[in-house]
């Protein structure tokens, strides 16, 4: 207890040594893994890493796609897409942005360490001094959804800093690239000392008009709730997410603080290892519980979300049957139901599949990327405790958590997943796809493998007639909510405080927080 009394002081003499008139001071629960823009699609790294880079194509406050570094695009034949790239824009450093930098950005995101691969790209190709041509092995309507999450990064500076491939967070390579950075977005990296803060400052020589007034901004990882709250409450930090739902009503009876709250595009889901004969953590030797349908419906069943959401979540979550949320392409709301929490019925599939007293079987989850994780985790172990399967649960940092997931070194386990493009085909691509290696299947942490979901994948990709597309996405959820290949939980509510001091801020439903359009109030 001492320790984290002096830990938490010395954090709060630190947030409150930087503030300046225009500084903006931002607590999180976690930090960004890495700075490397093409090493993690993980939403907390995207999120601060978009004030940094910038994309060809980007989202405007109301989600609808706008124009970046490329100021137009146009699909020239069916498989070949072709952007105008802004003009006048410099990196960082000083160094023109150029169409050979945008084509270098895709073939390093495609890197096989890459964790943003997009294997529809055929190639990307120079056209002019200021346009590219995008051409995929198939046609691909939403390559400009997709193209949303590919941060543009110069390629003389990667050369000159040895990072001409990715971080892999997966086998531990890393480079410069993972501190440092050189962007062309509204802010640059100004100060980076990971898991303690990160500074970044105002990019004076920005392209745009900026609506913020910020200088800076002072980024500060606080994974205990009770030290974000305390520096938020003190005047330590000026807006922090997320909010612990059970402070909620203290925050705002505080006065002087506002809590906003609205819908977010993630699925928090639960993932089961189908793949391997039997499972690294489990007392069951020589078999895999998981491979059984049955025992998959058991666990699915055995879950009282509704208890989670009341309890664990303060009703600051919607219970979802699909694993894609409202508000993103192929959402169909008519199949959103969730199993009915049925106990009796859990222990009579399992004693079916051969196993009439449970089994042990290790949880892996993250403590410190969604809201109450730790907790939700809980919950579920002691929900599955009552049907007879033995939960021992580890709860670890994303840190470590990610790579284990990517790595595959998990039995059960705990993620969450908002798709980038906001279509459902790169739900079903990264998460539901058999992995193949490259971003098919990336997060598929339990290897769920069904050949008809693997055609459906690449057919919708293709397919431009959207009344056809729907129908195949419909096909494809069906199937997967029969094999009981993940059991979808809900989608968690954003809850974001800030105290009066802050005159401005826009709150996205991808928890993206774009500091050029969050200001302060003159001192």
């Amino acid at each position: 207890m001492r320790f984290k009394t002096l830990w938490m002081g010395s954090a709060l003499a630190l947030l409150c040594s930087s503030a300046t008139a225009l500084t903006l001071r931002v607590a999180n629960l976690g930090d960004a893994l890495s700075m490397d823009p093409h090493s993690s699609s993980e939403g907390l790294q995207m999120s601060l890493l978009s004030n940094i880079y910038e994309t060809l194509v980007t989202r405007d406050k109301q989600m609808a796609l706008a124009p970046a570094l490329a100021t137009a695009w146009e699909q020239v034949t069916p498989t070949v897409w072709r952007f105008q790239l802004r003009k006048g824009v410099r990196f960082h450093d000083g160094s023109p942005f150029t169409a050979e930098d945008a084509v270098f950005s895709f073939e390093r995101a495609n890197d096989p360490g890459a964790d943003l691969r997009n294997t529809a790209i055929k190639q990307v190709r120079k056209v002019a001094e200021a346009a590219i041509e995008i051409e995929t092995h198939e046609p691909r309507p939403i390559l400009p959804d997709e193209v949303t999450v590919v941060f543009i990064v110069s390629k003389r500076w990667c050369e000159e800093n040895k990072a001409l491939k990715p971080a892999d967070l997966r086998r531990g390579i890393e480079n410069s690239s993972r501190f440092r950075t050189n962007g062309t977005g509204p802010f640059r990296l100004k100060e980076r000392q990971p898991a303690f803060r990160t500074v970044l400052a105002r990019n004076t020589n920005y392209w745009d008009l900026l609506e913020s007034n910020l200088d800076e901004v002072v980024f500060t990882p606080l994974p205990h709730d009770a030290s974000r709250i305390a520096a938020l409450l003190s005047g330590a930090i000026d807006l922090m997410e997320p909010v612990p739902l059970q402070q909620i009503d203290r925050i705002k009876a505080a006065g002087g603080f506002t809590v906003l709250q609205g819908p977010e595009l993630r699925t928090i889901f639960l993932g089961m290892d189908q793949k391997r004969d039997e499972l690294l953590f489990s007392n069951v030797k020589g078999r895999n519980p998981f491979k059984d349908r049955r025992v998959r419906q058991a666990v699915y069943q055995a879950i009282d979300v509704e208890t989670i959401r009341s309890q664990v979540m303060r009703n600051a979550a919607v219970p979802a049957g699909l694993m894609v949320a409202p508000g993103i392409r192929g959402f169909q709301p008519d199949m959103n139901a969730r199993l009915p929490h049925d106990p009796a019925a859990a222990r009579r599939l399992l004693a079916e599949a051969g196993y009439p007293k449970g089994f042990e079987v290790g949880m892996q989850c993250p403590n410190d990327r969604y809201v109450n994780d730790a907790a939700i985790c809980q919950a579920v172990a002691a929900q599955l405790a009552r049907v007879g399967i033995d939960v021992s649960l580890r709860t670890e940092t994303k840190s470590i958590f990610q790579p284990r997931l990517l790595r595959r070194d998990l039995s059960f386990y705990l993620w969450g997943f908002a798709p980038g493009a906001m279509d459902a085909q790169i739900v079903m691509e990264a998460t539901m796809a058999t992995p193949d290696g490259s971003f098919r299947g990336r997060t598929n942490g339990g290897g769920y493998s069904n050949p008809r979901i693997d055609e459906l994948t690449r057919r919708i990709a293709a397919e431009v007639d959207s009344k056809q597309r729907n129908e195949m996405i419909r096909e494809a959820f069906r199937i997967h909510q029969e094999d009981v290949g993940h059991i979808p939980l809900h989608q968690q509510a954003l809850a974001w405080a800030f105290s009066d001091r802050v005159a401005e801020v826009v709150q996205l439903p991808s928890n993206y927080m774009r500091f050029k359009w969050i200001s302060l109030k003159s001192p």
